[in-house]
């Protein structure tokens, strides 16, 4: 390379660094946007207790300036309430020409079934003084608006002591109380060191945010999941490829570009939750939002790797309507449940647009305040869309495993339909009906038998059933009626 060759590459800022060799010079390239603003300073790591802290790559005071000027840097912030706080060297501006609207990208290091979301704050330097002591906004995300959300959530953890890991205990401000479970492979304390970490108190200390729920499966094994939040939190989403100045568009699930999570400065949210307008911003604190154990994974614990401002180029845009449906549970034992759905725009709420539901099942209904109503038991995929706009829509899915106790109570029954015989070994018939859809369901759910077209008098075989109870599900078009079965 000629000195005028070098000269030009230092200037489009493609030259990462440069190690000698003798006389011979090797360039280590970087390819990257022109001009492009990493992380020019970390101001204040401050972490949670957790299963990397006081180790190397993660959790020293040394991995917070792995994350400046790349997004390929190691930084941990423990569990739920550990923070960092960085800057850029120049503002971060809300431009009208960014991609998709956002305004920068923080990478993490999730995996494609196991996301540590943390919720991502912002700040002007409104008294210019350098410092980041003006009013934290933060960014709302997917699920802020969910009931299991919670804003000022206080975790206060105590060291147990030892100069081995040990479970460290914590108690929040509702009442709750746990651990940071201890494993075997990170054997150093979890409790932040004293000596590293000078201003966190040696005996307990109390971290403030605000939590939201994470969607962990732990019964698996191998299959241990948190499941990716839709938008709006940092160690979120996966990476994607250089350039990573141009983002992804957060409210797709697609990767198109460069991953990680992007972030929108018109998310931002004041105190109460009330939305606010800012130019620029010139702080970013970044903090865990989950107080859950991973099981063999040990706490979620948001990681942080580097953070990057968007390019502007008006001539990328994308989807910005999107619908947040809140993660059913697994299973759910009940013929009624409240769901919670949200529309936003641009990752701001939409109250005045409306979703449309529907389901694999006949039975099941939405009302108009998003209850749901079913009656038969087994797998229930649920799909709600905009009714403006029908191609925009977001599907959940459970089992519904209905207690019987219950639903005895809360279905209709009838004295003039019967089951004879009951009890009954090989067949037994329903008296009471012309015709009707009969299906019989075992004591776990599952149907076990089905007929359309079911006529007063026919003979029920039972033989290839076991024996126990089993209700039996009668719809002869006018209602449906239930009746229990005990097969001998």
């Amino acid at each position: 390379m000629t000195g005028k060759q070098l000269v030009k590459c230092l200037f489009n800022n493609k030259l990462n660094r440069i190690r000698y060799t003798g006389t011979t010079i090797i360039l280590i390239l970087s390819f990257t946007m022109a001009g492009a603003q990493y992380i020019s300073e970390v101001l204040e790591y401050m972490p949670a207790p957790g299963q990397f802290i006081n180790s190397a790559p993660w959790g020293l005071p040394s991995s917070a300036s792995s994350i400046v000027g790349t997004v390929n840097g190691s930084l941990c912030l423990g569990s739920f309430g550990g923070y960092v706080i960085f800057r850029f060297k120049n503002p971060v501006e809300n431009h009208p020409d960014n991609p998709y609207g956002v305004d920068f990208t923080i990478f993490g290091n999730p995996l494609a079934d196991w996301s540590e979301p943390g919720i991502v704050w912002i700040m002007e330097d409104d008294n210019e003084n350098g410092f980041p002591d003006d009013t934290w906004y933060e960014l709302n995300g997917s699920d802020c608006y969910f009931s299991s959300s919670v804003r000022n959530y206080e975790v206060t953890f105590t060291n147990p002591g030892d100069t081995a890991a040990m479970d460290v205990p914590w108690i929040d401000n509702a009442g709750n109380y746990g651990t940071v479970q201890a494993n075997s492979i990170h054997t150093q304390p979890y409790f932040p060191d004293r000596d590293s970490f000078p201003s966190i108190p040696e005996h307990e200390y109390t971290l403030t945010g605000s939590s939201i729920e994470a969607v962990v499966n732990v019964t698996d094994g191998p299959g241990i999941k948190s499941i990716r939040r839709a938008f709006g939190y940092a160690d979120n989403q996966l990476r994607g490829v250089p350039p990573y100045t141009k983002p992804d568009n957060p409210y797709t699930e697609e990767i198109e570009n460069s991953g990680g999570d992007a972030f929108d400065i018109d998310w931002a949210v004041d105190s109460v939750g009330e939305y606010v307008d800012l130019d620029k911003i010139h702080f970013v604190k970044v903090q865990n939002a989950v107080q859950t154990y991973g099981g063999l994974l040990g706490e979620l614990s948001t990681e942080v790797t580097g953070a990057v401002d968007v390019a502007n180029d008006g001539s990328i845009s994308g989807e910005r309507d999107m619908i947040v449906i809140r993660d059913l549970p697994v299973e759910i034992e009940a013929t009624t449940f409240q769901l919670e759905a949200f529309v936003f725009h641009g990752g701001r709420l939409q109250t005045n647009r409306t979703v449309l539901w529907t389901s694999n099942k006949a039975d099941a209904t939405v009302d108009e305040d998003q209850m749901l109503k079913v009656n038969e038991p087994g797998p229930l995929v649920l799909t709600g869309s905009l009714t403006d706009r029908p191609e925009i829509s977001a599907t959940v899915s459970t089992t519904i495993k209905i207690d019987y106790t219950t639903l005895e109570a809360g279905m209709e029954t009838s004295p003039h339909i019967k089951l004879f015989p009951n009890p009954a070994y090989n067949y037994t018939r329903i008296s009471g009906v012309r015709a009707a859809a009969v299906s019989l369901y075992d004591a776990v759910g599952k149907c076990s038998l089905s007929f359309e077209n079911y006529y007063e008098g026919d003979p029920i075989d039972l033989t290839g059933l076991q024996g126990g109870l089993y209700m039996v599900k009668i719809d002869h078009g006018e209602r449906v009626v239930w009746m229990k079965l005990l097969k001998e």
